[in-house]
């Protein structure tokens, strides 16, 4: 019996669209290459308006303001490396008023929505080129309608024949996901992050305080790895062993893997999507609990850190675990997640704020030779680990609303004294899953024992008492 269709594939009457991701490449490179001479020309409108006596925080804002505009609204137009970068770039979309953030995130989301599915014949190129000529006889079914589309690849919904046990035996199979990257979309990819690398001093404008050039080298090399689908499977395989017999986590075993394709087993479930609009308020407090546990406990079962906390990369399975799918991006962290966060959120929430203060001058998130007032650093951070100084906490909207108009507000104190700190490179991913697994929980508004999760499993946060 056929494959049921997962999801119904929009008909965009052409079949050339994978092609044209490398022919699109002048265009593509025009599109970001104009970045840099847009902010160009804002700043000499700028010196144009101090010139005649416009205060200077009014001419910061404006130039700020127009050139996220500029920056997320291209990001946002173009697909492949420049889509991943910009979704990678989310740390800085939401520390930004909804304003300058709304051109980028619609942009996305109307990508997302409206990606047609690779050519069948493309389709059937690609797997012919990773897993051989005789790919189809290693399906019992195939379904060549897509189930899902991401910015580099989409996933096909299969039933992989096993090797018998014995001689004569029925063959078993299982039901799986197969993943299949575009063609050309790694040089798309390479192509657009080099391009990106010459924005350095656009993203300067939008966070002062930040070093921004080892910052994007980090995230080049990491948006990078995402591509070699054969280190995914290394990754996760990594994951389901480590988490293999757990009673709350589950990790799908890989079946087959290949540089730009790989299989693992099917994962059936309600999607934390669902969750999130439809579920009741034990299942999203569950939910809420299991991805907090998720976040905090694979850096040290696995010393990896799941760094895509999207709600479509999970789902709530029938027995009641967390199921994970996606691992193209992960934090490799191998001692776990680093000593001094659990530190100096137990020295926050303890009130000493020089020593908060100095710890985070130590590990780079405050430059040395800049001075800062550290009672003010301690008022700053203080609302941010509330969730995390009781003994349970219930993240909602109206909550992550309250922080980021806090932290956005330009005349505001706190959002001063965010332009200048900095974000060193080894914790870009833990912040960029940190600030998604707080908006997904704030999605839920699930309530949960999150300092007894810490407690558990970070590294030098001792109780509270």
């Amino acid at each position: 019996m056929a494959l049921r269709r997962a999801v119904e594939a929009p008909d965009f009457g052409h079949n050339d669209l994978v092609s044209d991701i490398p022919r699109r490449a002048v265009s593509r490179t025009a599109k970001l290459a104009a970045l840099p001479l847009g902010f160009a020309g804002r700043t000499a409108l700028g010196l144009g308006k101090r010139a005649v006596g416009m205060a200077t925080d009014v001419i910061s804002e404006d130039i700020q303001r127009r050139t996220a505009e500029q920056l997320f609204s291209v990001l946002g137009q173009l697909k492949g490396g420049a889509m991943k970068f910009g979704q990678a770039l989310s740390v800085f979309e939401a520390a930004l008023p909804e304003e300058m953030a709304g051109p980028y995130r619609q942009a996305l989301t109307k990508l997302q929505e409206a990606a047609p599915p690779m050519p069948v014949a493309s389709l059937h190129k690609a797997l012919a080129e990773q897993l051989g000529p005789d790919w189809r006889d290693k399906f019992a079914e195939f379904d060549d309608s897509p189930a899902a589309a991401a910015s580099i690849g989409q996933v096909h919904r299969a039933v992989w024949k096993l090797p018998p046990a014995r001689k004569n035996a029925k063959p078993k199979t299982v039901a799986v996901a197969v993943k299949v990257q575009y063609p050309g979309a790694g040089d798309a990819l390479i192509a657009d992050l080099k391009q990106l690398s010459r924005l350095a001093g656009m993203f300067k404008i939008i966070q002062p305080g930040m070093d921004i050039k080892p910052l994007l080298a980090e995230l080049r090399e990491r948006i990078t790895e995402e591509l070699d689908y054969a280190m995914e499977a290394e990754t996760q395989t990594a994951f389901a062993e480590a988490f293999a017999g757990d009673d709350e986590i589950y990790v799908p075993r890989v079946i087959a893997a290949a540089p730009k394709v790989l299989v693992t087993e099917w994962v059936e479930g309600t999607p934390l999507s669902k969750i999130i609009s439809d579920g009741t308020v034990k299942e999203r407090d569950e939910a809420g609990r299991l991805m907090a546990t998720l976040h905090f406990s694979a850096p040290a079962r696995a010393g990896l850190l799941h760094a895509d906390p999207h709600p479509g990369n999970f789902r709530m399975l029938p027995d009641g675990r967390l199921g994970v799918i996606d691992f193209g991006a992960v934090a490799r962290l191998p001692g776990g997640h680093p000593e001094p966060i659990g530190r100096l959120v137990r020295l926050a929430l303890d009130g000493d704020a020089q020593g908060v203060a100095d710890g985070l001058r130590e590990e780079g998130f405050v430059k040395q030779d800049d001075e800062i007032d550290a009672q003010g650093l301690l008022d700053f951070l203080r609302p941010m680990i509330e969730p995390v100084a009781v003994d349970k906490f219930r993240f909602t909207r109206s909550w992550l609303r309250g922080e980021a108009t806090r932290l956005s507000s330009p005349r505001s104190p706190a959002y001063q004294l965010s332009r200048k700190l900095n974000l060193p490179p080894s914790y870009l991913l833990i912040h960029r899953v940190t600030l998604g697994s707080i908006g997904v929980l704030s999605q839920l508004e699930a309530e949960a024992p999150y300092r007894a999760i810490l407690e558990k499993w970070l590294p030098g946060f001792a109780p509270v008492s």
